[in-house]
């Protein structure tokens, strides 16, 4: 649940509340009914909550009863907090609402109520499971649009009408809607239920199975931590150390979304809540309304590639790729790295050229002073981190030991100062329990939308699963590619025939970039009406299998591992939610720094150019995500390299290093970030010398503008 925090003095109480609005209809619902329904939706969260509490710790349930279960949750609450239309909602629970969740929660207990006899039946269903499935795939889909808007459900229609298409299927009609190339036979109505419904390999599959496993208690984490008050100490700690230089608050609104990230892994919440104080306070400095807010936008979307948490599509990845969660941190540490340090030097040189300063001394608060304060805070996250990468605990257990520690800090933090400065222990500690059970409900709804999600997305793994279609899509895509590349071939082969003697060789690496491009789009465009996590579940089976595939054919004749395709899509899942016209955090952004909200996407995408090229990078360059890096000294190479690599980048594309560039000065430094991001001595050579042939015409044509 997205907090309200204090604010600063020049922030603007109404903006906040309308950025606040766009978090709560997007995260955890609009709707906030009073009396009895309100007690009802908070034991509704409290119980979804202890549930998954109770079966990580030791609670013995079987997989997919436990994923019936937490969906029963996701979705009752959904129908209790998400209206039928935002524009008209009221607080008012309508009667047909009860009913949805009513019929929507007996649908999905139905597998739990009678799992032995579904077994038995292995996945053949029965007619009163036909009907069950078919009416809770119809809630399902309306509890989708309530809780993500039209865009995931109307995708998961569009492949269930599909599956039902076909000569042989229950809507033979629709078969000549299909091209040739994803027709097939088709599919009835108990065979699509079958998959979707009473078996494991559509709505309670891997992504829900996942969100009910790792997720849920990674989110319930972050929401406890944050009701602490964890999340304002990151920002004060940030704005203490940071807020000196130039365009401070710029940099600390990094640096406190990089830690908020850490353990929120929502961009929405992620930016409302540090851009509270952060948008008001750059916009003092001097910056202009949008770039205060695309700073933060960027600096908060970012915060789900910045291990240990990453969002919730990290722990899928996980799943769908079969390695261990701390090699998905591992491979994906080094570039998220990477995209916050280029993100500083952005909005250093965005200061350089608004001719900004930073906050006075006397105007900001201790560093060690704040950094004392709240560094209990710190402990769960140095919990949490130990069980994944010294202990080797499971993901769901190094949480749950995180969530423990961080529920004794919230019932003990309160009764310890009050001993300490001798005030009554009755309201410290009854203070610290409101806290501790405001952290449990707050995970639960914050969860709402997440389970929802990959309920949906299952539908359409199961289609792809059912039909075959991703061999289709294989085929699809590679001819669409294959045609470009062969036409870019044919034109630049005159040109590049006497360099490059292996044009077949060639012609297949253009392939893979068409490839690369065509993926990268669809996940934008998919974007702007998903959430990461569905988007990820929905281009990890569809393109991320096709990139993997392309890339390793003979006469490509390259070598990279399947998590790097997964962790391309992924990174362009996240890039959507400040593409316009439609990314949310650039929305709620916006809303607090009173400037337009495409204005603020766009700048925001500007700002996020430098995360968009190190998916490009790492397929090519697979040592940027740790793979064949066996000692420190070669990862410390990498890191380096791809550090001023990133800075050559953001220089090129901002036009500005010590002064403006000219178009000769940035077309060498976009040369010099390829050459410095691509690690190899020859290329780390001739990229320091291209950078510092720049910086010297920088530094003499700046002595000649001087009087």
């Amino acid at each position: 649940m997205t907090p309200k925090p204090n604010l600063p003095n020049d922030a603007i109480p109404e903006d906040l509340e309308k950025a606040l609005h766009i978090a709560e209809d997007a995260e955890i619902g609009s709707r906030s009914p009073t009396g009895v329904m309100h007690w009802v939706i908070f034991g509704l969260a409290i119980g979804w909550s202890l549930f998954q509490l109770w079966i990580a710790s030791f609670g013995v349930l079987d997989a997919t009863r436990a994923r019936a279960i937490h969906l029963c949750f996701a979705i009752v609450l959904t129908y209790l907090v998400f209206p039928f239309r935002k524009k008209t909602a009221t607080n008012r629970i309508p009667v047909y609402d009860y009913l949805f969740a009513l019929i929507a929660g007996l649908g999905v207990l139905y597998i739990v109520l009678d799992y032995t006899g579904i077994q038995q039946r292995a996945g053949i269903p029965i007619l009163r499971e036909v009907w069950f499935g078919s009416i809770f795939i119809l809630l399902l889909l309306e509890a989708t649009r309530r809780s993500l808007g039209p865009a995931l459900a109307v995708i998961a229609s569009i492949f269930l009408l599909y599956s039902l298409a076909g000569p042989r299927g229950a809507l033979p009609f629709l078969t000549p809607l299909m091209p040739d190339l994803i027709a097939h036979r088709g599919y009835d109505v108990s065979r699509l239920i079958s998959q979707m419904y009473v078996t494991t390999e559509g709505i309670f599959g891997v992504a829900l199975g996942v969100s009910t496993q790792f997720v849920f208690l990674f989110v319930l984490f972050g929401s406890m931590l944050d009701k602490a008050g964890a999340g304002k100490y990151f920002i004060d700690v940030a704005y203490a150390f940071l807020g000196t230089f130039r365009g401070g608050p710029a940099k600390a609104s990094i640096m406190a979304s990089m830690l908020t990230g850490t353990v929120s892994g929502s961009s929405i919440a992620n930016t409302v809540t540090t851009g509270t104080f952060t948008i008001p306070l750059m916009k003092r400095i001097g910056y202009p309304p949008h770039k205060a807010a695309a700073t933060e936008v960027a600096a908060s979307t970012n915060g789900q590639l910045m291990p240990p948490i990453m969002g919730a599509a990290a722990f899928i990845m996980a799943e769908f790729v079969g390695i261990p969660y701390f090699d998905i941190v591992r491979h994906a540490i080094v570039p998220a790295l990477l995209s916050y340090i280029a993100l500083f030097y952005v909005v250093h040189l965005e200061a350089l050229k608004l001719g900004l300063q930073g906050v006075p001394r006397a105007e900001l608060p201790s560093r060690w002073g704040t950094f004392i304060r709240g560094v209990h805070y710190l402990i769960p996250v140095f919990v949490l981190i130990w069980g994944l990468v010294i202990a080797r605990f499971t993901p769901a257990y190094s949480a749950m030991i995180a969530i423990v520690v961080t529920a004794g800090m919230m019932l003990l933090q309160d009764p310890i100062l009050a001993i300490y400065h001798k005030q009554p222990l009755a309201p410290a500690f009854k203070l610290g329990f409101t806290k501790f059970y405001k952290g449990l409900e707050a995970g639960a709804r914050n969860m709402v939308g997440v389970g929802v999600a990959t309920a949906s997305a299952g539908i359409i793994v199961g289609v792809v699963n059912l039909t075959g279609l991703g061999l289709r899509l294989t085929e699809i895509i590679d001819t669409v590619s294959a045609v470009l590349a062969s036409g870019v071939t044919h034109i630049i082969a005159p040109l590049i025939q006497i360099i490059i003697h292996d044009l077949g060789h060639f012609e297949g690496l253009t392939q893979i970039v068409f490839t690369l491009l065509i993926t990268a789009a669809a996940s934008l465009i998919l974007g702007m009406g998903l959430p990461t996590t569905a988007n990820y579940i929905v281009m990890a089976t569809l393109t991320a299998p096709v990139i993997y595939e392309l890339g390793h054919r003979p006469e490509v004749g390259m070598t990279f591992p399947l998590v790097a395709a997964h962790l391309f899509v992924f990174y362009f899942g996240i890039l959507a939610d400040d593409t316009p016209p439609v990314g949310l955090a650039a929305y709620a952004a916006s809303a607090i720094a009173r400037s337009e909200p495409i204005k603020t996407g766009v700048q925001g995408f500007i700002y996020d150019m430098r995360t968009a090229i190190l998916p490009f990078m790492f397929i090519f360059n697979t040592n940027l995500i740790l793979v064949d890096v066996h000692s420190w000294g070669h990862g410390l190479h990498i890191f380096a390299s791809g550090v001023v690599g990133m800075f050559a980048f953001a220089a090129g594309t901002q036009g500005f290093v010590m002064i403006r560039t000219t178009w000769f000065e940035r077309i060498i430094l976009l040369a010099t970030a390829f050459m410095l991001i691509q690690p190899n001595t020859l290329t780390d050579a001739l990229g320091i010398l291209f950078y510092a042939l720049v910086y010297g015409i920088q530094w003499w044509r700046k002595r000649q503008l001087k009087p």
